[in-house]
């Protein structure tokens, strides 16, 4: 290999071909930080080296970049962090980092040689991507600040409270922001690796690996998966009355003036107050919840779409289908057929 040149951020935006880079190597790191998950580790490894080869082995495509996949470590007490492993020979700095999902969740205190690290590879140019719980490490740098990223869906109010200058939307599995890249729980790093190589490969090497390795390509959402997990910590404790009489009322008893009273506030103040405390208006946490208790009739009976609505307080079925699919992602029927565990039921 000749010339080595070294893409910015901005210049490895986007995922479709017209962005594919021209150079002769690239290099991904994995960071092996205290508790990352080697699972995750392992995987992406293999994954990623799939594609070199694969991309290796394209008629035509003799030229393609090598893709160098390499662990980063602390090697030794006091130690700044080192390359201890790389799947050929690599002497460019990194283009990705990849922080792996930590093994017990997420970490309360980050290594500060950690947080360093990638904030110098993000002032040379390299792209930060998180998976699950790693998006605690990568929010230490404080490149969070004024960004939208996601995590896994059970850690989006820890994650909101940790950094609460950063919106999360745990909607969606992969939030890419060009010089920053989230994903989702703790198997999105498969979903993160396609998008690299389709980043930096093209699709149809993309398609070739996801063929083989039996991986849904790029599209599914979190938001199918998901529950309601909805923001306790905020500690308005009239709030807090409000989102209780919603939970015991399974989102069926929504009027503004109801809920104000059980706060203890007029309507307005309680709007205002319900929104800043919350994450969301009063009408979308509702809905939220209502397509929560939705999604469980769909997977655990056999009732029909309509009586499902209706059973979560939807008269209207039209109405119901609609904020399904705004919210999940999903039809009800699709959400049905990809997770109900009865093999007979009625659509």
């Amino acid at each position: 290999m000749s010339t080595v040149y070294q893409p910015t951020a901005h210049q490895i935006s986007g995922s479709s071909d017209k962005y594919r880079v021209d150079y002769d190597m690239f290099e991904i790191a994995i960071l092996m930080y205290d508790g990352a998950q080697q699972a995750a580790v392992l995987g992406m490894t293999d994954l990623l080296v799939a594609a070199d080869r694969t991309a290796q082995a394209m008629p035509g495509d003799a030229g393609s970049p090598a893709l160098v996949v390499s662990h980063w470590a602390s090697v030794g007490r006091g130690r700044e962090l080192a390359r201890v492993h790389a799947s050929e020979p690599c002497t460019v700095t990194p283009s990705i980092c990849i922080l792996p999902p930590a093994l017990g969740g997420p970490l309360d205190e980050v290594d500060p040689r950690v947080t360093r690290w990638l904030l110098d590879r993000h002032a040379a140019g390299a792209v930060l991507a998180s998976i699950c719980s790693g998006a605690f490490v990568l929010g230490a740098t404080g490149l969070f600040d004024d960004r939208t990223v996601t995590t896994h869906w059970a850690y989006e109010d820890r994650l909101r409270s940790r950094f609460p200058r950063t919106t999360v939307d745990t909607d969606r599995i992969i939030i890419d922001d060009g010089d920053l890249i989230t994903a989702g729980g703790v198997m999105a790093w498969t979903d993160l690796c396609l998008m690299i190589i389709q980043r930096f490969l093209g699709h149809a090497i993309m398609m070739e690996v996801a063929s083989g390795f039996l991986i849904d390509p790029p599209g599914r959402e979190q938001s199918y998966y998901s529950g309601f997990t909805p923001h306790f910590g905020h500690r308005d404790d009239a709030i807090s009355k409000s989102q209780h009489f919603l939970h015991d009322t399974e989102g069926k008893i929504i009027e503004v003036s109801t809920l104000a009273a059980k706060a203890g506030l007029e309507d307005r103040t309680f709007l205002r107050r319900f929104q800043k405390a919350t994450g969301h208006t009063t009408t979308e946490y509702w809905q939220r919840l209502r397509i929560f208790n939705a999604k469980a009739k769909l997977r655990d009976t056999g009732l029909s779409i309509d009586q499902v609505g209706w059973e979560v307080g939807y008269t209207d079925p039209s109405a119901f289908r609609k904020v399904f699919h705004r919210i999940v992602g999903l039809s009800p029927s699709d959400y049905r057929r990809r997770f109900s565990a009865r093999r007979t039921i009625m659509v």
